[in-house]
């Protein structure tokens, strides 16, 4: 019986991810709103408070934050095998989508898809209304609504590989100096089914991993050991999202694995699919060595993500029980509302209001998801129609 319920909530789990991986359009700030809205407001899976620590956690970590977040769900939910399904119902759309980007990329062309200026309103409205839900909980007070000001405006003019993890750190001393009655659920424990060894053997596999791949691809010469190196590297070492990872992937992969007009070719592709952007490595896998190398680049560059969520996990539900653990988390939660609505703000708003008929039907998505509660899949359609309509 216990088998029984566990394989149906993997299946759920998987069901749920997929969905969301199918329809989550505009980025890393836009996921987090997606994941807000299904795993917290719908499924009340988490409450309002353990997602915004978990999604504090992804923030602080490296690598891809919305993909951690999902897999931390998947953990929470349902184990080790959970955050595997969550991973891979969110990430095999993007992934497959972009492979055949990669196939048939000189027939597609995406410079003037008026759809896609669509789906940029649609990431407005939903980074907005998590923007609005987190602040309503974690700005309310005159310290934590500074931090929010101040993260926000920090990240707009501080536009750098480690103002996110910078931030993070101010808003962790400020919330210990500055915030006295942190609230008491804070200290409130996830049920969590991963225990602290299976957290601490992730972490140790992370480090051998990053530490120890160079070396046996430098000894062995072997091609697919090369490039798990690299994608893995890429994946490893870099903060602030699925854009901060181009640079690291154009430096690993050209001229070496493609030219850079393919590389180019390719992130204009993926800014068209939903899911994570970290799938661009499906592209340039697929676009360099078929099916095997997308596998290999795919697996490559979220595996350290999944390692240290799965290691970070055990250990951080015990720490965010302690009182000064929940100063800090009221002062980095508050921050996170800032970085959130610094993305809102540049690229998604600068970038995609271009008329008042934009600001005017990005203000409807928005009345529907916040209070006609339509689902997120339909509100991508209507961006999606309006876009290929109007653009």
């Amino acid at each position: 019986m216990k088998s029984d319920s566990h394989c149906k909530m993997l299946l759920e789990l998987f069901a749920v991810s997929l969905r969301l991986g199918l329809t989550s359009f505009g980025g890393p700030a836009a996921h987090i709103g997606y994941f807000r809205d299904e795993y917290v407001e719908k499924k009340k899976w988490l409450d309002e408070k353990e997602y915004a620590d978990l999604v504090a956690l992804c923030q602080f970590l490296p690598g891809p934050a919305s993909s951690q977040v999902g897999m931390g769900i998947g953990i929470i939910r349902a184990g080790f095998t959970g955050g595997m399904v969550s991973f891979l119902g969110f990430t095999l759309p993007s992934a497959i989508l972009l492979a055949f980007f990669a196939v048939f990329i000189g027939v597609i062309n995406l410079e003037n898809a008026g759809w896609l200026h669509g789906l940029k309103l649609v990431a407005a409205a939903v980074v907005l209304h998590a923007v609005i839900g987190m602040g309503k909980s974690f700005s309310s007070s005159k310290a934590t609504a500074s931090m929010t000001v101040a993260a926000t405006v920090i990240s707009l003019l501080w536009t750098s590989q480690i103002s996110q993890i910078v931030i993070i750190l101010l808003a962790a001393v400020f919330g210990l100096t500055f915030i006295n009655q942190p609230s008491r659920e804070h200290g409130s424990s996830m049920k969590l089914p991963v225990s602290r060894k299976i957290g601490l053997i992730s972490l140790i596999l992370f480090a051998v991993l990053l530490f120890f791949l160079p070396v046996i691809a430098e000894k062995t010469g072997f091609f697919y050991i090369s490039m798990f190196d690299s994608f893995y590297r890429s994946g490893a070492l870099v903060f602030g999202g699925g854009h901060v990872v181009l640079p690291l992937l154009e430096q690993e992969t050209v001229p070496g694995l493609l030219d850079r007009e393919t590389f180019l070719a390719g992130y204009g592709a993926a800014q068209a699919v939903p899911g994570p952007l970290f799938t661009f490595a499906s592209y340039i896998g697929m676009a360099a060595a078929g099916w095997r190398g997308m596998m290999t680049s795919t697996l490559a560059i979220f595996l350290p993500a999944f390692l240290l969520i799965a290691g970070m996990l055990p250990f951080w539900n015990s720490i965010r029980q302690y009182s000064l653990a929940a100063k800090a988390l009221t002062g980095v939660n508050a921050a996170v509302v800032g970085i959130l609505l610094a993305a809102l703000i540049d690229p998604i708003v600068m970038t995609t209001m271009t008329n008042k008929g934009d600001i005017s039907f990005a203000a409807i998505l928005y009345l529907l998801l916040a209070y006609w509660k339509a689902p997120p899949w339909g509100v991508v359609i209507i961006g999606i129609t309006y876009g290929h309509l109007f653009f």
